[in-house]
């Protein structure tokens, strides 16, 4: 039994030693394996990505939502009573002014123009021998063979019979009027579309909904809006010079056409607070249509040699923005900026950088004033275009997304919080 004893001490003991020996190995090894993180451990540099500030002429632009309207648009109606007898244009066609569009039986028209020439040949005639009666009384008065009174009454037949006559020329023109509507012509270049009537049917001067509509697409006007409190700044730009406008497409964010400011409207909305102005395009390759909705970028000023940096760069704190500078020993000093303009890809830096020095666009998450940093090989000359939740790039290649055309540029108020 004592032999037992002794055994199970010693087994005991055994046990805590080992228990002893693996917690002080253990406590030895953890230094190492929190000092083992590799080249970028919680001491060493932090992996970047830098760029360089640069000098840039930068637009301005006012954005607004747009409505596209053709320039011009008439709908096509009979001007008289009548079969359509034909129908001279495709759903569709482009047609210039002048085209013949459509034609109205003409037969009733045509009678009564006839009738009129003939009335006025019977007049002429009676007139031709008034005169010469007017000419047998001169020279009878003047041998008293016939009295004055006989040679007033005659001046004054002759006088009613040109009246007629010429009373019979406008007939004749109404009547010939009438008879031009029968062959409706296009009073504008445009193009047709949807036909409203067919051929063979009775029109009449008095329909509602008329023949055709024409729309003239090419050039063609997009009506937008833009806050009244804009209105000053479009309107000093609009007295120098023609102001710019770009249409576009609100979906994929591709340019459509541009174009020119032409009107702005000479009152205010009241009831939204908004002015509305209207910009003209050529639309050659017909990306704009009646009724389309776009996005339209008016250029009202170009801030010249002004220092961008990446939109990414630009980080917010509670005083205001601020951006990581890169120095000359590896290390970023917090730097506080002046933004004056701002969009998805460039910020305009008022004060605070300079345009030789760089600026971080990513790993803010670890960085702070003074700590030392690694730039990445593949440091990119481009801005990213958006941040991430870490204030990264948007996107795994640290490349900015697609700009919009003409490079928006839209204003933003300086130190103001996201």
């Amino acid at each position: 039994m004592s032999g037992l004893r002794r055994f199970l001490a010693l087994v005991c003991v055994g046990v805590l030693v080992a228990g002893a020996a693996w917690a002080i190995a253990g406590r030895g090894q953890q230094p190492q394996q929190r000092g083992g993180g590799g080249r970028f451990g919680a001491d060493g540099p932090v992996p970047v990505l830098a760029v360089q500030a640069r000098a840039a002429d930068v637009p301005v632009y006012l954005d607004g939502v747009g409505t596209v309207r053709a320039l011009n648009m008439v709908t096509i109606h009979s001007q008289v009573d009548g079969t359509l007898s034909s129908v001279n244009f495709r759903e569709g066609q482009d047609v210039k002014a002048g085209d013949v569009l459509a034609r109205i039986d003409a037969r009733t028209y045509q009678a009564q123009l006839d009738q009129q020439v003939s009335k006025k040949a019977l007049d002429q005639a009676q007139l031709a021998n008034a005169r010469l009666d007017l000419d047998r009384y001169t020279n009878l008065v003047k041998t008293n063979a016939a009295t004055r009174q006989q040679l007033d009454t005659q001046q004054a037949t002759v006088a009613q019979l040109e009246a007629q006559v010429r009373l019979d020329q406008g007939a004749i023109d109404n009547a010939k009027t009438f008879l031009d509507y029968c062959t409706i012509v296009a009073p504008i270049d445009g193009r047709a579309g949807i036909r409203l009537v067919d051929q063979g049917n009775l029109v009449h001067a008095s329909d509602a909904t008329g023949i055709v509509v024409l729309t003239q697409i090419q050039p063609i006007a997009v009506l937008f809006n833009l806050p009244q409190q804009q209105l000053p700044q479009v309107n000093k730009a609009f007295g120098k010079a023609a102001l710019a406008a770009l249409a576009i497409d609100s979906g994929s964010l591709a340019e459509l056409d541009r174009g020119t400011l032409t009107v702005v409207n000479n009152q205010v909305d009241q009831t939204t607070g908004t002015v509305q102005l209207k910009a003209e395009f050529p639309n050659p390759d017909l990306q704009l249509w009646p009724g389309q909705f776009v996005n339209v970028r008016l250029l009202v000023d170009t801030l010249r040699q002004v220092v961008t940096v990446p939109t990414a760069a630009v980080q917010r704190g509670p005083s205001g923005p601020f951006v990581y500078v890169l120095q000359q020993d590896s290390t970023v000093v917090v730097r506080p900026v002046t933004v004056t303009q701002q969009d998805e890809n460039q910020a305009v830096i008022a004060e605070g950088v300079a345009e030789t020095e760089r600026v971080v666009t990513s790993g803010f998450a670890q960085l702070t004033n003074g700590r030392k940093v690694a730039v990445a090989a593949g440091e990119s000359g481009a801005a990213p275009g958006g941040r991430d939740g870490n204030g990264g790039s948007g996107r795994p290649d640290g490349k900015s997304r697609k700009e919009p055309p003409g490079g928006k540029t839209s204003q933003a108020a300086p130190g103001s919080s996201p």
